[in-house]
């Protein structure tokens, strides 16, 4: 049996994602139910001078924390790619 992880969404990038189009925001759900089987999927990207990672979902960005230890995947940030890294 699979150990899946655990997704948490902090309470920004829960008003973050209520902001996103409901037709982008669809394939985003699905790309973070994703993350609970495999947290670092091959088009992941580590971001540099954090401990973060990145998905892209059309123009937006998915950051996120993975926690191995406690098996917790943290969604941090969400935005439109122009703006995320801000």
């Amino acid at each position: 049996m699979t150990d899946f992880y655990s997704l948490v969404v902090k309470k920004s990038a829960e008003r973050e994602l209520r902001a996103i189009p409901k037709t982008d925001l669809r394939r985003m759900t699905e790309r973070l139910r994703g993350l609970r089987n495999n947290p670092r999927p091959p088009d992941c990207e580590k971001l540099s001078g954090y401990d973060h990672y990145r998905i892209r979902q059309g123009d937006y960005r998915m950051v996120y924390a993975v926690d191995d230890d406690a098996r917790v995947v943290t969604l941090v940030k969400v935005g439109h790619r122009r703006e995320v890294y801000r």
